[in-house]
């Protein structure tokens, strides 16, 4: 992003330097961001790290003090999609992301240099910020015959990812393909696609699965390290628990239809027009962790059960193989501790509605009391 400052009337690349030293609320100042504004979005944040509203001005006070940080993003298999997810996000704007939050110094898609002068951009971000800035990866790294199927700049994407992620504070892996290898990576793996933890063991890696990312959760991931000076609590899976840590199913706005046994049965039936359960639809909701249901996607309007598609567990390892067919439901519920299907379980709901308040009750008792909480089950 140095590069493209050049000529822009703000000072060059000696000025963005000089921003480096800035703390964020500073930057903010200077660029003429109302304090309403900035008190939204560190309401918005603190919201995304599920953290109490009473946090909000503990993050603010945060954010007014502390040094932007350098951030660099690598671009590996992939599909862009977490690039263009960024380039979509609302709060905060990309806008405010790229020249105020975050001082990004090296994206090969947003930045404007080309060829040399962009990798030259990337030697040197990592050279004079070394151990100071956050990598993004977005892609899978293939890992066969030595990686040879996907380079840049003469580099391979092992080497490039072992190079950067190995000078960096921490690396930050999105979307499912940097987290799991993805679809890249589904059999038969013509190119040995792995996710960055298995690329480049030993560093520190934080997962945000998803296809695409949700942005809110990597501005509020990099914003927690920000205000809190250590990366957010991770499962077992690498992920935060902010945004990985509930079910989808726990939290979806159908679930009462499942309680209640009213599910789509076909598409543009009655009960996908009344917004029914789409478990029999092959919804993996059930088995998958996420935030989606509370931070959405297109400025918080949606996410595609609320457009009356399924969840496909894109957040979930390996997805591909283990959650397909895409449409076709899971087996059984995971959460009950009784082998009850979907079937059985409306079956006896129709019984009335009282009833069905009772073995709502019960469920949620037997569930209490057959799963490990939250702390045990992430490990």
């Amino acid at each position: 992003m140095g590069k493209r400052l050049e000529g822009d009337g703000r000072g060059g690349v000696e000025q963005d330097l000089l921003r480096h030293d800035c703390s964020i609320g500073e930057i903010l100042k200077q660029r003429g961001v109302s304090r309403r504004d900035f008190l939204r979005f560190c309401s918005a944040m603190t919201a995304a790290m599920a953290l109490p509203a009473s946090f909000a001005p503990r993050v603010a006070q945060a954010l007014d003090q502390v040094k932007r940080p350098t951030l660099v993003w690598l671009e590996m298999q992939s599909c862009t999609g977490d690039t263009e997810a960024l380039l979509r996000s609302a709060n905060p704007t990309v806008a405010e992301i790229v020249l105020e939050i975050l001082s990004v110094d090296y994206h090969e898609t947003i930045m404007a240099a080309a060829g040399h002068q962009a990798e030259g951009a990337l030697d040197k971000a990592i050279a004079d910020f070394k151990g100071n800035y956050i990598c993004v990866i977005e892609g899978s790294i293939s890992t066969k015959d030595g990686g040879i199927y996907g380079t840049t700049g003469g580099k391979t994407h092992l080497e490039r990812a072992r190079q950067v992620c190995g000078g960096a504070l921490a690396t930050i892996a999105v979307g499912t393909c940097a987290a799991y290898g993805g679809i890249a990576a589904a059999s038969p793996n013509p190119t040995g696609a792995v996710g960055v933890m298995e690329a480049v063991p030993g560093t520190t890696v934080i997962n945000l699965p998803g296809c695409p990312v949700n942005a809110d959760n990597l501005t509020a991931t990099i914003v927690h390290y920000l205000v809190f000076g250590k990366i957010p609590a991770l499962d077992s899976h690498g992920r935060p628990l902010f945004a990985y840590g509930k079910r989808i199913h726990d939290n979806c706005e159908r679930r009462p239809h499942f309680d209640a046994g009213q599910y789509v049965e076909q598409w543009g039936d009655d009960g996908h027009r009344k917004g029914f359960c789409l478990y029999k639809m092959g919804c993996k909701g059930p088995a998958t962790f996420h935030n989606c249901p509370s931070q959405r996607y297109n400025e918080k309007t949606s996410w595609p059960i609320a457009a009356g598609h399924p969840c496909a567990g894109c957040s979930e390892p390996h997805f591909w193989d283990t959650m397909s067919p895409m449409y076709k439901r899971l087996p059984n519920v995971p959460g009950f501790g009784i082998e009850q299907t979907a079937d059985k379980i409306g079956l006896g709901l129709v019984v009335g509605a009282g009833a069905a308040f009772a073995v709502h009750g019960a469920l949620n008792a037997l569930r209490r009391d057959k799963e490990p909480n939250e702390d045990t089950r992430e490990g």
